[in-house]
């Protein structure tokens, strides 16, 4: 499936942006709210036409497209893309490739074992490696490469061009072990994602320098370690070529030579029925034109498809009639575009017998769709209306528009940091709630936001937001300018509410213990501006009614994420003192399920909402950007239902449609959208993956943002803490609690909601085996290949 507006690198410490572009879990109850445990959480297994490795012949080319021509071969660079990852997957040392259920899983061709031998008083790890494992010019694999990519992507030199790669910096010192096929890893500060490490692993010889790293591997791999070698890479062919290497030690590559052709998403169909491609993602478009071929094929009758199949008896005799006609200038017309249509039926006929020697195979792909919520400023810096726009979301329905046509499984997705079927995988969504229009309706009204409020003109509102407080101030000191007496009565007056309201907050925070979504640290308080501003602005600090709210909001959280698989506590499940002290304030009586407004906070009448709502002269307004090529149809199907369902609590959306080029650019990364939709790729690694997702953003000298990958600007302090203990936990139940802890917290800040896993078709040859949509697992290349022997011998171009 094709990615637009994806930021060039994959890497594994930095993950990449995956934007859904072509038609690309109901939430049960849990302990007071909803969630699938992780033991009834299932995926949906890959669909790879498995075959036994002697059914497959040897021998053969298969040609398999990418988006476009890698810009580079290190996988470690910003600029990489899934082109880079599919490409250095058959030539490099994976250590600990994803299995099928999403877990790493020792690989046995380079690794005899990998094991923490040692905790205190620092964390060693311990690497036995392959003793026939060798690069393609015959030196072993051994301490020397570990200790050269350490030294690369450490973060020390700075002459290293290299994408953010957490864990490398944790280590101190790695040194060879009783032999050389043994490493020993001694980490400074203990590292709980350690075998997210050294994969890929490239030769010293790439890694040992900063030419060699930043300039040598980017058009070329001289020296590999996999079932398949570097060939050749063709930018005007378009082609990276590998063929079978013969210092392979491990189960012999089946095909002679694997090409990697770029070929753009709109030119797949053509490509798949000229016989130049044989493994393609495809959007659901081209699905269906595939099982309209092989439904064709099996009846024997014309096509009811394509080309004039709409074309009605009596449009056809018009048509008749005037290419026939005594009009001679209107019978050339006529005779032409007869002709025309014509040919294009001929051409799609042909294109349809063709397309009968593929399948799709279908699974979900290992990413997820979201609704990003911008809250760096305007409306949606108020978490109350973060959270009425995640409650008005139907998103079983929207899982079933992309995923239900193409007989895929349509829930939606419960977390932020796990897909259903891997082991950490429970659902968090009862920390924010079920959709609920008229708690959304209500909600909004608590935020200011109400029918007519775009006719009224701005009033003082000295119980709301500190920013509000804020404007009230300028706006006295501007008085005072031109009236000092007036003035002096603005400010008494001012200044008596602030202490009616300050008491009446620091007495709720004595009797409550204060929390506010996105002030963990200290509860009201935070940098904080006018919504007009033109610099940045941070999450707002709610007014004591709903500060109220979302201190039950966040005990909501508690209560689904303090549940373990065992039903214990989170809180007994992990030893760590530090995680005691971070989950301290999760452990409070109470809640309510999902996020409620304050009670007395009446919800409009009607259950639709005639117009969008307003405040303060203003109408209720976000701006929704998607992009606008031909391959993302379903995303911007998608918006649209979001759209509508947002419409029916007064939530007016503008549209903008804009280039696929610019979309992630331009918008996503720059933060200028109110809501947006993009895809985040699974990880096995989710403390190390997810926190620059969900960090925190920082105010920077220049009093922008640092936002990392956080693009929705919406995070806290304690979601910070949850994935520093977690990553540093080495105990892996221990983490995977800490890691539902911080999920709960992430769906209560509603800055992301996630909407559905996203499907993944992939048309394949049909003779071909052990390829296709692998879901989480890695491809095994060197089992690839063509069941059919006399396939195995046919040209790669071949006609069908």
């Amino acid at each position: 499936m094709s990615h637009v507006g994806v930021p060039r690198g994959t890497v594994r410490k930095r993950r990449s942006l995956a934007l859904l572009t072509a038609g690309v879990l109901t939430i049960p109850a849990l302990a007071g709210c909803s969630s699938d445990s992780e033991e009834t959480s299932r995926g949906v297994p890959q669909d790879i036409a498995p075959a036994a490795r002697d059914r497959v012949a040897d021998g053969s080319t298969v040609n398999w497209a990418v988006d476009a021509m890698p810009t580079t071969l290190n996988a470690f660079q910003a600029d990489a893309d899934s082109a880079t990852t599919k490409i250095t997957g058959a030539l490099l040392p994976t250590l600990f490739p994803m299995d099928a259920a999403g877990q790493p899983k020792l690989n046995p061709d380079y690794l005899e074992s990998a094991k923490i031998i040692e905790r205190e008083p620092k964390q060693v790890v311990l690497y036995k490696l392959n003793q026939q494992a060798v690069w393609s010019d015959g030196r072993e694999i051994g301490a020397p490469d570990f200790v050269a990519q350490w030294r690369a992507l450490s973060g020390k030199d700075s002459a290293f061009w290299t994408a953010r790669n957490a864990g490398y910096e944790r280590i101190e010192k790695i040194e060879r072990g009783a032999d050389d096929l043994q490493v020993r890893v001694t980490f400074a500060k203990p590292y709980a994602d350690w075998r997210s490490l050294f994969s890929p692993l490239y030769p010293k010889e790439i890694t040992g320098s900063p030419d060699t790293f930043n300039d040598g591997a980017r058009t070329a791999l001289k020296n590999t370690a996999g079932p398949f070698q570097l060939k050749s890479v063709s930018k005007a062919k378009g082609t990276v070529t590998l063929t079978r290497s013969p210092r392979w030690w491990g189960d012999k590559a089946k095909l002679d030579t694997l090409v990697f052709r770029a070929v753009a998403p709109e030119d797949r169909t053509k490509a798949l029925a000229d016989g130049t491609v044989h493994i393609t993602d495809v959007d659901a478009t081209t699905a269906d034109r595939i099982a309209l071929a092989l439904r064709d094929g099996s009846n024997g009758q014309p096509l009811t498809h394509g080309p004039g199949a709409d074309l009605t008896p009596a449009a056809a005799l018009r048509s008749w009639a005037l290419a026939h006609g005594s009009d001679e200038e209107q019978a050339e017309i006529a005779q032409a575009a007869r002709e025309k249509n014509r040919k294009a039926v001929v051409a799609y006929g042909a294109e349809q017998k063709a397309l009968r020697g593929y399948a799709v195979r279908k699974s979900l792909e290992p990413a997820y769709t979201q609704l990003a919520l911008n809250g760096e400023s305007g409306p949606l810096a108020d978490d109350r209306v973060r959270r009425a726009v995640a409650r008005a979301l139907d998103r079983q329905e929207l899982a079933e528009t992309v995923l239900k046509p193409l007989g895929l499984p349509a829930k939606p997705l419960g977390s932020h940091l796990a897909l259903a079927g891997q082991p950490g995988y429970k659902d968090g969504s009862g920390a924010l709630g079920d959709q609920n229009t008229k708690e959304a309706q209500a909600l909004l009204a608590d935020a200011g936001w109400t029918q007519g409020g775009a006719a009224e003109k701005p009033k003082d509102t000295k119980a709301g937001s500190e920013a509000e407080k804020k404007a009230d101030k300028d706006e006295a000191e501007d008085k005072k300018k031109a009236d000092k007496e007036a003035d002096k009565t603005d400010k008494d007056e001012e200044k008596a509410d602030r202490a009616a309201v300050g008491s009446d907050d620091s007495a709720a925070s004595r009797a409550e213990g204060l929390y506010i979504v996105g002030q963990d640290d200290k509860p009201g308080a935070g940098p904080v501006q006018a919504p007009d501003a033109s610099t940045a602005t941070h999450v707002l600090a709610p007014s004591r009614a709903a500060a109220a709210q979302s201190l039950a909001l966040l005990r909501q959280a508690s209560a689904v994420s303090a549940v373990s698989e065992d039903g214990t506590t989170a809180e007994a499940a992990s030893k760590a003192t530090a995680q005691d002290k971070a989950t301290a304030q999760d452990k409070q009586p109470g809640g309510a399920a999902g996020a409620y407004a304050p009670l007395g906070t009446a919800a409009p009448a009607p259950a639709s909402v005639k117009g969008p709502l307003g405040k303060d002269g203003k109408t209720l307004t976000l701006r929704f950007v998607l992009p606008s090529g031909p391959g993302s149809q379903s995303l911007r199907g998608v918006g649209e239902r979001i759209a509508a369902m947002l419409e029916k609590i007064g939530i007016g959306t503008e549209i903008t449609k804009v280039p696929d080029e610019s979309y992630f650019k331009d918008h996503i990364a720059s933060g200028d959208y109110d809501l947006a939709l993009y895809s985040w790729p699974a990880t096995a690694y989710p403390a190390t993956d997810g926190r620059p997702i969900y960090a925190k953003p920082e105010p920077a000298t220049d009093g922008s943002l640092l936002v990392e990958q956080n693009y929705t600007r919406v995070g806290t302090d304690h979601i910070d803490q949850l994935f520093d203990q977690a990553v540093a936990e080495l105990d892996e139940k221990a983490a995977r609690e800490l890691m539902k802890q911080a999920d709960a917290r992430i769906w209560a800040a509603a800055g992301s909601i996630p909407l559905f896993q996203r499907p993944q078709l992939v048309a394949v040859d049909k003779k071909l085996a052990n390829v296709g949509a692998f879901g989480f697992a890695a491809p095994r290349y060197q089992d690839i290949g063509f069941t059919d022997r006399q396939a195995a011998g046919s040209p790669a171009d071949r006609k069908k």
